[in-house]
């Protein structure tokens, strides 16, 4: 290692091109903490919108029209509407009609903490997407599947839980892998709201260094390798869920 930081160290001597993150302690533990927070706010927001996806698609289907009319507001609103405002909106719109606590000093202390809010607004964002690509997998599994099911003695929930949703699932995996790319890039959309994510931490060591073209080309450098993980671990999976002759 100390030899890779002289070599930058001699780089930025020579040449200009100023790579602090790789000789300086600083800068490098400054930049690894926010990738480690953009892996986070990852990982925490696509499971979250699974969950909301596989959910909202079965409540889709409801027998009581006011469920169903919910989930379609949901759907509506959160995928026809920008994720910044979305952070916005609960960030400083409901986060302000919170409850709130006041420390020794007397500064306000909201009931949840700006990672939080952007994993609610990122979860909820990406689960309308997954909710109509869930849907449209289930609308692909023939009728008849459902009926031998239920002839079976599966109830509803069952039927959908052991049945439905592992073959939806094969078929809209391709749509869920773009879906949860497209999740991974938005959550530089926290720096917004002040979250020390990868874009936060890159903008306070340019700020610093003066290093502006130094540090874009490694955060995009970065996210291409973080997309490139996320879509090795999404084909992998697709490729362990295939049924020959089914969903191809």
């Amino acid at each position: 290692m100390q030899e890779i930081a002289a070599w930058f160290r001699s780089l930025y001597e020579t040449t200009g091109l100023n790579f602090t993150i790789f000789y300086d302690p600083y800068d490098a533990t400054q930049f690894a903490r926010g990738v480690g927070m953009t892996i986070y706010l990852s990982v925490v927001s696509i499971l979250i919108s699974l969950v909301v996806g596989v959910i909202g698609a079965w409540l889709q289907s409801s027998r009581i029209g006011i469920v169903r009319g919910f989930i379609e507001i949901f759907v509506v609103i959160f995928r026809n509407t920008p994720p910044l405002v979305q952070i916005f909106f609960f960030y400083f719109g409901l986060g302000e009609l919170l409850p709130a606590t006041y420390n020794d000093i007397g500064l306000r202390e909201p009931l949840l903490s700006n990672v939080q809010w952007a994993i609610i607004s990122l979860s909820l964002f990406a689960g309308a997407f997954n909710i109509e690509i869930f849907r449209s997998g289930i609308e692909a599994v023939p009728q008849t599947t459902v009926e031998a099911a239920e002839a079976l003695g599966y109830t509803r929930l069952g039927a959908y839980r052991y049945v439905v949703l592992p073959l939806a699932l094969r078929v809209c995996l391709p749509a869920l892998n773009n879906n949860l790319v497209n999740l991974l890039k938005t959550t530089t959309l926290a720096y917004a709201i002040a979250v020390p994510e990868a874009l936060y931490a890159v903008t306070q060591i340019w700020a610093e260094s003066q290093n502006v073209t130094e540090m874009m080309c490694v955060l995009l450098a970065t996210f291409v390798l973080l997309v490139g993980v996320l879509v090795w671990v999404m084909h992998r999976w697709e490729r362990s869920l295939r049924i020959p002759g089914f969903g191809q």
